[in-house]
């Protein structure tokens, strides 16, 4: 039996017992407060829960990490495989197993992240972006996909200290923002959720559409 297909008999015997959670938008959409009090309110629900970010999440992912966000320039190309390689790893060695053990993953940003930012943005192709990751992922994907919707000049407000992929501005958050919109006219697992309520509001949305 082939990984990918070992992977996917795992995911379908924890199904209905832990989900894969995943919070999308642009920069400074408020993802990482989102993540936090979600995982709270589920763990006072009774379920296990394990907050995880991207890029990151493993040694090898932290230290992309630093490459992608502090680094003063980055090639296109190489921006879309060092984020799929450690979301890969991250895949690998964190998520699946939670999901085995019966935890709620909820994750600060997914592959759907580079579909929007390379694959849009970038101007690398959302197809090809969504297969280089997928490849990797071998299955390991969210059940469900959360997109806190900011305008893109609002969001980059909030931004204390932006990193190299934050200041590219509002016109390129744009194209990121439109392709989050478009996910989600076309995917059923992907919802948008007003970004401009209070915390506990999103939150309330999230937790009625999982439970």
């Amino acid at each position: 039996m082939s990984i990918s297909s070992v992977v996917s008999v795992l995911l379908v015997t924890v199904a209905g017992v832990s989900k894969y959670l995943a919070l999308e938008g642009v920069d400074g959409s408020g993802k990482s407060t989102v993540a936090n009090v979600l995982a709270n309110r589920l763990s006072g629900m009774g379920m296990s829960t394990l907050v995880v970010r991207e890029p990151g999440g493993t040694p090898l992912g932290e230290a992309v990490r630093e490459l992608l966000l502090d680094s003063e320039r980055l090639d296109d190309w190489a921006e879309v495989f060092l984020f799929a390689a450690q979301r890969a790893e991250l895949a690998r060695e964190v998520i699946g197993p939670a999901l085995s053990a019966g935890t709620w993953v909820i994750s600060d940003r997914s592959y759907y992240s580079s579909i929007a930012y390379q694959g849009r943005a970038r101007g690398l192709g959302e197809h090809r972006v969504r297969e280089i990751n997928e490849t990797g992922l071998a299955g390991i994907v969210p059940d469900h996909v959360f997109v806190i919707d900011v305008d893109p000049g609002l969001a980059l407000s909030r931004q204390d200290r932006p990193d190299r992929i934050g200041k590219e501005g509002t016109d390129f958050q744009a194209e990121v923002r439109a392709s989050y919109l478009d996910l989600a006219e076309s995917e059923d697992k992907v919802t948008v959720v007003d970004g401009t309520r209070k915390v506990d509001e999103i939150v309330d949305t999230i937790v009625g559409e999982v439970t």
